[in-house]
């Protein structure tokens, strides 16, 4: 893992205008800052949703999305994608798709820690098996998509506030079905294709 990052600052035309090292952007005045957050899909359609480790600075011990982070300076958002990827869960990804890059959000944990972040939303494809970092990630769990859009609308406290707005932004909801969708039919198509389906 990468010691002393910097994460990319935001002007409020979310243009770069600096940097300032990861382990001191998030306070009670967090600044605008670039980040990301991916979900990752099984090819049966499942998709990842993880706990956050009770060391994390916020919102620690909170479920949400699969894996999160942000970009060093200079670096594609695709490639933080995969580098993050190996870092929390210790797997690869691939088929990286980028399902919004106007979502930005800000909330405030119990604790007064601030998130105030421009968060392109992806969705990726898991390659292996995961290998989970615990200072990163406390528990995980592979569920059906409807059943996770429909208790974040019951119960939107038990998870973490970006997964929620981003669950109910039609455009993100719209383009995850899209991928579950498109990447069963691959799977689908590459079973009969291989022979694996035999009726």
């Amino acid at each position: 893992m990468m010691k002393n990052e910097d994460v990319v600052l935001l002007d409020a035309a979310w243009q770069p205008c600096g940097t300032t090292p990861k382990d001191q952007v998030h306070t009670r005045h967090t600044p605008l800052h670039l980040a990301f957050s991916c979900y990752l899909f099984t090819v049966e359609g499942a998709v990842l949703v993880t706990r956050r480790a009770l060391s994390k600075t916020a919102w620690p011990g909170v479920w949400t999305n699969s894996f999160c982070g942000h970009p060093l300076p200079q670096e594609a958002l695709a490639q933080a994608v995969i580098r993050r990827a190996q870092v929390e869960l210790g797997t690869e990804v691939e088929q990286i798709t980028l399902l919004s890059d106007a979502f930005s959000y800000q909330a405030t944990d119990v604790s007064g820690i601030m998130e105030n972040e421009v968060c392109p939303v992806f969705a990726a494809h898991c390659k292996g098996a995961l290998c989970a970092n615990p200072d990163e990630v406390a528990d995980y769990a592979w569920v059906d998509l409807n059943n996770l859009m429909a208790a974040v609308k019951l119960t939107p406290f038990a998870f973490s506030p970006w997964m929620v707005s981003q669950l109910n932004t039609g455009a993100i909801t719209s383009g995850l079905k899209k991928y579950r969708d498109a990447i069963t039919i691959k799977s689908a198509a590459r079973d009969i294709r291989d022979g694996a389906v035999i009726k």
